[in-house]
């Protein structure tokens, strides 16, 4: 769950620390007070996007900390290992982000810089958005796929599945690819193994150019190696050299050894010495062997050379270059060879790959099929305690004529809002607040099998009153049996469900404008006062008389 969340410098927010218990937390405040700010502030956290226009005016920068308890971290630990990020320690998730006016945005898990795109993708392990956008969602058979594969736990099976779909579908462009592939005439066959040709009596190899590249500059500046080879090796080895002082003196060591046994291993140190002189001096010397080639090896080497850069010019400035130009030409010329026999084999490859996926989509159909009836009936049941009488539910599994990135089948959701009307597509009868309540009915049967830590609401109480609103408050309450729930609300009788209540007020003065964020729950007064004024006047003795009762209850 969310423990800890700070806010510095976003939008009209100068600066807030807020800690949090598990359960259902309600926000609430006047309509314009400010309310979106903290969802503002988990978006950026869980990696949404963000321009400077975010940042407090005054401000340099916009700073965001928030610290996640996490009951079970090992699927998000498994994540931050392939990032090469420090696991969660002892399950606490720590996130910060920062966004400047002149300075890069920077991002950070558990203390480590990252990028936006591991914080975005981190996100979808803690935290689930469901905003007042939401309920249209439900009108696209795409989403209402996804919901049901949510539901039935497919998420791994469709995984698979699309890897191997994706696999097909680049086969597929490949053979496509083969056959309408361009032809090449004798003549362009011809030069393209000229150019190989080139390539090939270059002897483009790592090592084999690197030393000729060596060798080359060795002997075009032989006079100059071989006067500072000649110093260095006089320095060691000649007369008055410092192997001949060394020398002098080893004779005085031994005298010192034969007196003093402490000074024996000395004295073999300074011989040791001597020696690895003389062999240094040697290695020099060494150095000066090919540099006196006769004219013809510089000759062939010269030619080597300007065949190389004459390579380099052509195809590319490093060896690695050159390499992957040669086996690009080489596929190119291999192709033209057996163009039919290349699209007969892949052909194959695409008829044994396509009978794997059908057999995987055809499992995950059933699995449609079978939980496709559990769900509805659930959200069903759901969906006629938030107002409606006998509403009916039906998700149905149509068979696709062909595979499809979802597999063989698509999903339809059918909606009677009212007894003795025929089942019909959502978008073709739900109206707004229809809608919004069957959205609620379906995230609340989803949430109990997602495990997802922290689910956010945005006023998806909308369109409902009365008693209804009881109903949905008691569904929020009840999520929040299993999970972290946030949810921006007007209603009261929503707000007085929660375990935990923050009001989120403007305060405006004659030059400045700033939003504070509340801790109600502390307080019995306070809170009472807030629901009293969301029930129409907090200095009213009936609308606070009911406050307290929407409390008790």
């Amino acid at each position: 769950m969310l423990q800890f969340l700070h806010i510095k410098n976003l939008a009209l927010m100068e600066e807030a620390s807020l800690e949090f218990e598990d359960g259902f937390i309600a926000v609430t405040g006047e309509t314009g007070a400010g309310k979106s700010v903290l969802l503002g502030a988990l978006s950026l956290l869980s990696g949404a996007r963000a321009d400077r226009s975010v940042i407090r005016q005054g401000a340099n920068t916009c700073e965001l900390e928030a610290a996640l308890c996490l009951a079970d971290s090992e699927e998000i630990d498994r994540y931050l290992d392939e990032l090469g990020l420090p696991r969660c320690v002892d399950g606490a998730l720590l996130l910060r982000r920062v966004v400047g006016r002149k300075r890069m945005a920077r991002a950070q898990i558990n203390g480590s810089l990252t990028t936006l795109a591991n914080l975005r993708n981190l996100g979808e392990y803690w935290i689930d958005f469901h905003g007042p956008g939401e309920p249209q969602k439900l009108f696209k058979e795409r989403w209402q796929c996804l919901l049901l594969d949510c539901y039935a736990g497919l998420k791994d099976a469709l995984a698979d599945y699309r890897e191997g779909f994706r696999k097909w579908v680049r086969w597929r462009a490949e053979v496509d690819s083969l056959r309408a592939g361009e032809r090449l005439s004798e003549d362009e066959q011809a030069f393209i193994r000229s150019q190989i040709g080139l390539i090939d009596a270059a002897e483009v190899t790592e090592a084999g150019i690197s030393e000729l590249e060596r060798d080359y500059n060795r002997l075009n500046r032989a006079q100059d190696l071989g006067s500072l080879v000649s110093s260095i090796e006089s320095g060691l080895r000649g007369t008055d050299s410092a192997t001949d002082k060394l020398s002098s003196l080893l004779v005085q060591a031994r005298e010192l050894a034969a007196m003093d046994e402490e000074a024996v291993a000395m004295a073999d140190r300074l011989e040791s010495m001597i020696i690895e002189l003389e062999d240094l001096g040697a290695d020099y010397r060494g150095l000066m062997d090919g540099l006196d080639a006769d004219q013809e090896h510089l000759d062939r080497l010269q030619e080597r050379v300007d065949l190389w850069y004459e390579v380099k010019r052509k195809f590319g400035p490093e060896v690695g270059h050159v390499l992957e130009k040669r086996a690009s030409l080489e596929r190119r010329l291999a192709s033209q060879g057996d163009v039919e026999g290349a699209i007969a084999r892949r052909e194959r490859d695409l008829a044994a790959l396509h009978g794997e996926l059908d057999k995987q989509a055809e499992v995950i159909r059933r699995k449609r099929v079978k939980e496709a009836a559990a769900f509805s009936r659930q959200a069903e049941k759901l969906i006629n305690a938030l107002g409606f009488k006998k509403a009916r539910l039906q998700i149905e599994v149509l068979r696709e004529p062909a595979l499809t990135e979802h597999g063989n089948s698509k999903v339809r959701m059918l909606f009677a809002p009212n007894p003795g009307l025929d089942l019909r597509p959502l978008k073709h009868i739900a109206s707004s607040g229809e809608i919004a309540r069957v959205m609620l009915a379906l995230k609340a049967v989803l949430a109990r099998v997602d495990a997802t830590p922290l689910l956010v609401f945005d006023e998806v109480d909308a369109n409902v009153g009365g008693e209804i609103a009881h109903t949905v408050g008691r569904e929020l309450k009840m999520l929040g049996n299993h999970h972290q729930v946030i949810c921006v609300t007007h209603l009261p009788q929503v707000a007085a469900r929660g375990q935990s209540h923050f009001l989120v007020s403007k305060r405006q003065g004659t030059t400045s404008t700033s939003i504070a964020i509340t801790p109600l729950h502390e307080s019995k007064a306070d809170r009472v006062e807030e629901l009293a004024r969301m029930l129409g006047d907090r200095s009213s003795a009936p609308a606070r008389q009911h406050a307290e009762e929407l409390l008790r209850r």
